[in-house]
């Protein structure tokens, strides 16, 4: 037993090689996209940081502009002073309003040496890597946010064969669509003239049925969640295959 305060001195060893580390911007209402990606990295030799932005719902293009400003500061908060390798931006239709360039550039006002990547600009590399032209759509979002998403993958050279939506208007709802809505859903869009499905919404808690999906419908599935953390993984040039969510993280 001590009477007098008596410290003794350790030597740790101190890891001079640590992990790549990935930061994660995702909407403060968001209840889905952190659970994600612990769920597909938790055994690769990555770090992941999430920090939070703040979003009033409803879903609507002047809700998502609101957010633009505030990433700088939000980037800056994941790990201030330190070294990110990647960032991911996640919001899919928060992107395609307010920019993805602007996006990058708005978080490397703060981490200038971070590469950036959002799921929209995820999803377009895995449609141009899987060969997917022709695509059905599957959002959530409100009617006038779908007329965004649609000009936007149209605009990209994709060829939307049908467009679907559940028509929700708050994160909140979003998370709470069950795995068997989604795949009655699913089970009801013509997939049968189509390259895949895109699944469109960081909220929607697809990514534990994507391999289930693509063997039922003999299709390709690409959600946003999945291709946001298969570009983070391929920008750190990390290409282990991930079993489980879908043919993408075969690539």
């Amino acid at each position: 037993m001590m009477n007098n305060f008596i410290q003794n001195d350790l030597t740790p060893v101190i890891q001079n090689t640590p992990n790549p580390r990935i930061g994660v911007i995702t909407l403060s209402t968001d209840f889905t996209i952190e659970q994600d990606f612990r769920k597909i990295c938790h055994d690769l030799p990555v770090d992941i940081f999430f920090n939070r932005i703040p979003f009033i719902n409803p879903l609507n293009h002047e809700n998502y502009l609101k957010m633009a400003e505030h990433i700088p500061e939000v980037s800056e908060q994941i790990l201030p002073g330190e070294k990110i390798d990647v960032i991911a931006y996640g919001c899919t239709s928060g992107t395609i309003a307010i920019g993805e360039s602007h996006i990058s550039s708005q978080v490397k006002k703060s981490k200038p040496e971070t590469k950036v990547t959002t799921p929209i600009t995820a999803a377009l590399k895995a449609f141009k890597k899987l060969n997917l032209k022709n695509i059905a759509v599957l959002t959530p979002y409100p009617k006038d946010v779908n007329v965004t998403v649609f000009d936007y993958l149209s605009k990209n050279n994709l060829t939307i064969d049908s467009f679907n939506s559940f028509n929700l208007n708050y994160d909140s709802e979003i998370a709470q669509v069950s795995l068997d809505s989604l795949k009655e859903s699913i089970a009801n869009i013509n997939l049968d003239n189509v390259d895949g499905l895109f699944v469109s919404c960081t909220a929607l808690k697809i990514v534990d049925i994507l391999d289930e999906v693509e063997k039922k419908f003999n299709t390709t599935v690409i959600s946003s969640n999945q291709a946001i953390i298969w570009d983070c993984l391929r920008l750190l040039n990390i290409d282990t295959y991930v079993p489980g969510y879908g043919k993408l993280f075969k690539t």
